[in-house]
């Protein structure tokens, strides 16, 4: 199967609801879609994303660089095509940009592989599950009074939601102790609490933190530090009961190995996007469950959906919508489940007559 023509579009979607977290607000998902095609007329789509910086530079690196690689290669050698395009911008790697141009590349190329194969994603990388617990993190922003995380809460938990994740780092800990113990009281002991500090804390800030809301009984507490900052994650772990959460900031597989190696985490949260793409996505998840962990992988819950079924050691899904006005498909969802697409490919139908209205950036390399 040999590429012919590969084609990059982007489009800016606005955010569902507003969405602030200890360090930023989320301002727009800057997203580039590939679409590869091969000489029998097959064709894969794959995507990326960005929350609002950095995706003109995406664009660059797949349109001067990384797309044209790709004529003339057989696009069922996805292994040897993600490590080529990586040695070839071995130079800006490890990083976030060469990270999220590899994925939409490498998305497009498992799009591509299960279409021709017949099968669903969640099945030809794995098939492990039918569906996966979803958690919500919409009404859990940094901006939102008590009453209005209480109220979402039971909502969504009315819904069959197994839990909501908070975001905390408020300038006085107090706030963030009396949110989560009001929120634990209205939801009772059998719903989850996660938390998020979006690495805004320094490690005595997150020990007191922590140790503050041990009793609160939270499923997690989330980025407390800089992703670089394996030591003092590791130390963290030590020292409070609560479960400590990474991933969504960390850009490489050994960056991960070194966080299982140093027992730095307890519950990894590897973002398909910012690790490259499908085919690291896999051997992050995989070399997790040798460590006896779990995967709770951020955002992208409309291709994390699939890849939580593929894989054995998957818990919780993220729901947070924000393809929907692109898209003519939804996750399923049902009694506070996700359901992977059935359909052959990764299971996103493109609204490509949306998308090419909206598209800011249209480039076609043959």
């Amino acid at each position: 199967m040999k590429i012919v023509k590969a084609e990059l579009f982007m489009i800016v979607l606005k955010p569902k609801v507003k969405r602030t977290d200890a360090i930023q607000s989320f301002e727009n998902q800057e997203t580039p879609i590939v679409r590869l095609t091969t000489e029998s007329g097959q064709f894969g789509e794959g995507y990326t994303y960005t929350i609002g910086t950095g995706g003109s530079s995406i664009v660059a690196l797949l349109k001067d660089h990384l797309l044209p690689k790709l004529i003339g290669r057989d696009a069922t050698m996805i292994e040897s095509i993600w490590h080529d395009l990586l040695m070839s911008t071995h130079a800006t790697s490890v990083g976030a940009i060469t990270s999220l141009a590899l994925a939409a590349i490498d998305t497009a190329l498992w799009d591509l592989k299960c279409k021709t194969m017949n099968l669903p994603l969640y099945k030809a990388a794995g098939g492990s599950k039918e569906k996966i617990c979803l958690y919500t993190t919409e009404g859990g922003w940094l901006h939102l009074s008590q009453e209005e995380l209480v109220y979402d809460a039971l909502a969504v938990k009315a819904q069959g939601f197994g839990g909501s994740k908070v975001k905390i780092g408020s300038l006085n800990a107090e706030r963030d102790v009396q949110r989560l113990s009001a929120l634990r009281e209205a939801v009772g002991s059998d719903y989850m609490i996660m938390t998020d500090c979006n690495q805004a804390f320094t490690l005595a800030d997150a020990k007191q933190r922590a140790n503050l809301l041990e009793k609160v009984v939270l499923t997690w507490i989330e980025e407390p530090f800089l992703a670089h900052d394996v030591s003092s994650h590791r130390e963290l772990c030590q020292s409070t009961t609560i479960p400590v959460a990474v991933g969504e900031s960390i850009y490489s597989m050994q960056h991960f190995k070194e966080y299982l190696q140093s027992n730095a985490a307890d519950i990894i949260q590897v973002d398909v996007a910012r690790i490259g793409g499908i085919t690291p996505w896999l051997k992050v998840a995989h070399m997790t469950e040798c460590f006896n962990k779990i995967v709770c992988p951020h955002f992208l819950m409309e291709l994390h959906v699939s890849l939580c079924c593929a894989i054995n050691n998957s818990k919780w899904l993220e729901y947070i919508p924000q393809l929907d006005d692109i898209t003519k498909s939804k996750v399923t969802i049902k009694d506070g489940f996700a359901y992977p697409p059935q359909t052959p490919g990764i299971g996103i139908d493109w609204d490509w007559e949306k998308i090419k209205t909206e598209t800011v950036v249209n480039v076609t390399i043959e």
